[in-house]
């Protein structure tokens, strides 16, 4: 695989914590949860908790899968390169594609929310002005954007006044909702029961929703070469950020099973956080939930142009993408020719989407199709964990548990849940989806053709330690990478 000759990310900008917080920003728990809520009880009624837990499982499965392969190599472009360096170098491109193409997406699909609930909270009205929204959304993804071109503690303090502000709301809010005593059912153990499931299909319908409340946690391992200690802190950061956001949707999916009636759910769609909140605290429970669903939707603008861009910076290190991404600003040491390029596509398609009248229709068929996508590149990552340690995984019973069967498990989970997508979702949102992901077959092919060296790369295995050549912690030059050491600075 080709090695970077110019100048590199900027090494150990990033300390555990901030590693964590960017994982559970990039999971965006409040915008997850009022964006998604009313569909999973749509899909599954009261068994959303249920859903959340048994998707949690696989998914914590996949999270491992990524902190075992953080251990053997440090890369932005993460699937990218572990896929490419153990199953097959066009399985990683398509991982990396499949990355790229569902977070530019989420980029158009996410910029208009944070728009309209920017301006819920000067006037409930003013957020029904599609084209006033457009353009306050579009403001927000433009100051995200220069944040990210600002280097890697810009971003993290961002993040932090962000999510710190969104996630104080959130567990004030759920303290409140365990005392709330006006409620609409009494909490049932059933919920978390298989019970409430129509069957092997309606258990499905729940997991297509469900396991995409989680993405984004992933953002730590694209991070891994701008993060201290990162063979072991992204790994870490990425299984804590699943078990934080875990624990907040858990709640507050149980919180809407109690507090609010069916009706409500029903006729309240993505309003229904908001709901919830002025059933718990009137007046000012709204305002106040829907003020940390505008801070987690813009901090997930911010985690997902992180992703997008690190994973094209990668490619274009590699040569298995125009070499200009590969391109890093002397000052900020962050690729900026990546962040200047999908700026710019993601304000052409939010702009033409919005031009042809289409934001309802299409970006929701888009974020459907964003599903499919996920499941690729994450299920890939679980095979090529157990690929690059099956020579360790009867070593000992954590290698082969944790290092193994629980990866290979929600890798086979994430391929079942894109096979029962293609027959849930419309026409429109698989043609998206697929189609997304087959135009990367161009540039994979182009770039093999001139002989890139990703295709012809060094094998990942776990049993030979292979460690890039990076310099050890406290031997690097100014502006070098480096990426040695277990311990954390947690």
């Amino acid at each position: 695989m080709s090695k970077s000759t110019g100048r590199g990310l900027q090494a150990g900008a990033l300390s555990t914590f901030d590693t964590v917080v960017m994982a559970v920003a990039g999971s965006a728990p409040a915008y997850s949860l009022a964006a998604t809520t009313a569909v999973l009880f749509g899909a599954v009624g009261l068994a959303g908790p249920a859903a959340l837990l048994y998707c949690a499982i696989p998914m914590l499965g996949i999270a491992l899968a990524f902190s075992y392969l953080s251990r053997i190599d440090v890369n932005a472009g993460a699937s990218y390169s572990w896929v490419g360096r153990t199953l097959h170098p066009f399985l990683g491109f398509i991982s990396g594609w499949a990355l790229v193409v569902s977070a530019t997406i989420f980029m158009v699909a996410g910029s208009l929310p944070a728009g309209s609930m920017t301006l819920a909270l000067f006037d409930e009205d003013l957020a029904d002005n599609t084209a006033l929204a457009s353009v306050v959304g579009a403001g927000w993804f433009l100051l995200m954007l220069l944040v990210v071109l600002g280097g890697a503690r810009l971003t993290v303090r961002a993040q932090l006044l962000m999510s710190g502000v969104e996630l104080v709301i959130l567990a004030v809010f759920a303290v409140l909702a365990l005392l709330h005593s006006d409620n609409a059912r009494t909490f049932d153990w059933s919920w978390l029961g298989f019970g409430h499931f129509d069957g092997l299909s309606g258990f499905a319908s729940g997991a297509l929703v469900a396991a995409f409340y989680y993405w984004g946690w992933d953002v730590a391992c694209n991070l891994s070469e701008e993060t201290r200690n990162s063979r072991r802190t992204t790994g870490l950061a990425g299984l804590i950020g699943v078990g934080i956001v875990f624990l907040l949707f858990m709640v507050f999916t149980i919180a809407v099973n109690i507090v609010l009636s069916t009706r409500q759910i029903e006729e309240n769609g993505a309003d229904v956080l908001a709901v919830l909140g002025d059933e718990i605290w009137p007046g000012w429970g709204g305002k106040l939930i829907v003020a940390a669903v505008m801070l987690s939707t813009i901090a997930t603008l911010e985690t997902t142009l992180i992703q997008v861009t690190r994973s094209l910076f990668a490619m274009g290190r590699d040569r298995t993408m125009p070499s200009a991404l590969g391109r890093v600003h002397r000052r900020w040491n962050t690729p900026w020719v990546a962040i200047a390029l999908v700026g710019a596509v993601a304000l052409a398609m939010f702009v033409a989407a919005n031009a042809l009248g289409s934001v309802g229709d299409i970006l929701s068929e888009a974020i459907s199709a964003i599903g499919l996508q996920i499941a690729v590149y994450y299920g890939l990552a679980g095979l090529a964990a157990v690929v690059a340690y099956r020579g360790m995984l009867l070593r000992s019973p954590a290698h082969f548990v944790l290092g193994g069967v629980w990866p290979l498990l929600g890798s086979l989970f994430m391929f079942w849940v894109f096979v029962e997508s293609l027959g849930e979702l419309s026409a429109t949102a698989v043609a998206i989806g697929v189609g997304g992901l087959a135009v990367g077959l161009v540039p994979m092919l182009w770039y093999w053709h001139r002989g890139s060296d990703y295709y012809r790369p060094d094998r990942l295995d776990a049993t030979r330690a292979i460690v890039p050549d990076y310099p050890p912690d406290g031997h690097a030059a100014a502006g070098s990478r480096s990426h040695e050491g277990l311990s954390t600075d947690f």
